[in-house]
């Protein structure tokens, strides 16, 4: 590497290493841990590359970015921040960040990024015009896939491409697609979220583009559009184009193997994977923390988790991926009054999977949900169980009807819904809340 690199750090080992590391490659190197000594190195005209941490002690390392392509376009600048949040990833994006990198880093990478950066120089990124939101979004992680994830949507927010979102059911493809929204310069406009199958008619897609205007459209489910859906959407799409609309398309699918090959490459502009949790472990303590306060603001006594306890939680395979572990930590916040839970405690719910009604001989199906909610009045030791009893009861009833009914329908979700005798909107928003899978099968009962 050739060129002067600025590193602003508050942390005395992070500039050692840095420095070192640089100094090495064939760098020059200068070091501060101020914001202001950085600033006035930048206008006096040194360096060619800036690498900055964002929380300094004397102001925030994203703030100055604005102002370091004022005093000098197009010099590079790699942020660093112990924030690792989609929505700091967002915002290095949009402040004109030239990359962005979560602590800890992984310094061979940081030193192949930044010698990228020096080569760079003189290409100002394109900056785009819409605000951030300011309220933290619930998408956590600290893990290398979650990492790479922020850079992605960071990306597609400055974009108007098609985007692609694939992932496994209960990952986050919905959350994805409305943080890529509510980050864009189209916030503003209908954010409209509609499975394909629920494009009845040409005439149906031509509206659903009228209300869309200059917003987005997330085609949700596209692993259940048939080909009648499919062709509407590729009329949809191509109606889009030829009226210059500046609607943008998203789509979720778990793998779209069904999906016609023309429609596939309309909508992948631009394609994020979003990590099963299995495939990122750990992350689980935080977001299991976050979920455990999300249900003591509902309610719920206070409760944290043992080391043992995570440990069962980190051992888990969460087929039912991030909405699977949210649902296991608010039963682990409702189902005890103890301050914290324990391993048996974590070990038990895990081990038995989802509560069951199963009979004993002879036994009728009132007897055995009645047998169930004793048993769960029982757990409490006497005591009432918390408020809100009803509603957190009803989905465990709910989903082994719904899961039982669409395997008979063979994941059929238009003949579940008749067979249950629901409207097949109310159906999907149950399996939705439920997590509830769809598996085809040729059979049907």
């Amino acid at each position: 590497m050739d060129g002067t690199v600025l590193v602003a750090d508050d942390d005395r080992s992070i500039r050692t290493v840095l420095t070192q590391a640089l100094t090495r490659a064939g760098c020059k190197v200068q070091a501060t841990s101020s914001l202001t000594t950085l600033m006035r190195w930048i206008g006096e005209g040194l360096g060619d590359a800036v690498i900055t941490d964002v929380m300094m002690p004397d102001g925030n390392g994203l703030e100055m970015l604005p102002k370091i392509a004022e005093l000098r376009p197009g010099m590079p600048v790699i942020v660093i921040s112990a924030r690792s949040t989609v929505m700091t990833a967002i915002r290095a994006a949009r402040s004109d960040a030239w990359d962005y990198m979560p602590k800890p880093f992984d310094l061979p990478d940081l030193m192949a990024r930044t010698a990228r950066a020096l080569d760079s120089r003189g290409n100002a990124p394109a900056r785009a015009s819409a605000p951030v939101r300011p309220p933290d979004l619930p998408l956590i992680g600290k893990s290398t896939p979650m990492q790479s994830l922020f850079r992605s949507i960071a990306a597609a927010v400055q974009s108007d491409l098609p985007i692609w979102i694939a992932g496994e059911q209960g990952s986050g493809k919905s959350l994805v697609a409305r943080i890529i929204h509510d980050a864009s310069a189209r916030h503003a406009q209908p954010f409209i979220r509609m499975a394909p199958p629920d494009l009845s008619t040409d005439g149906a897609a031509a509206a659903l583009l009228a209300e869309a205007g200059a917003g987005t459209i997330f085609l949700d489910g596209l692993d259940d559009a048939d080909a009648a859906a499919q062709a509407r959407l590729i009329y949809m799409m191509d109606a889009a184009e030829a009226q210059q609309a500046r609607v943008c398309f998203m789509a979720a699918a778990q793998s779209g193997q069904d999906l016609r090959s023309d429609l596939y490459y309309r909508l992948a502009g631009a394609v994020i994977e979003v990590p099963p949790l299995r495939e990122r472990r750990e992350d689980i303590a935080l977001l299991a923390t976050h979920f455990l306060y999300l249900a003591e603001e509902a309610g719920a006594p206070p409760r944290r988790l043992e080391p043992k306890a995570l440990d069962f939680l980190r051992a888990h395979d969460w087929p039912g991926n991030v909405r699977e572990l949210q649902h296991v930590a608010g039963r682990l916040a409702w189902a005890g009054r103890a301050p914290l839970v324990s391993a048996a405690e974590a070990a038990a719910l895990l081990q038995s999977g989802p509560p069951t009604t199963t009979a004993l001989p002879g036994e009728t199906l009132p007897g055995a949900v009645a047998r169930h909610v004793q048993r769960y009045f029982d757990l409490h030791d006497g005591d009432l169980p918390p408020e809100g009893l009803y509603q957190r009861l009803l989905p465990e009833f709910e989903a082994p009807l719904i899961r039982i009914a669409l395997e008979a329908a063979g994941g059929n979700q238009l003949r579940c819904a008749a067979l249950l005798g629901l409207n097949r909107n109310t159906l999907r928003k149950k399996m939705t809340a439920l997590d509830i899978q769809v598996t085809r099968s040729p059979k049907m009962m």
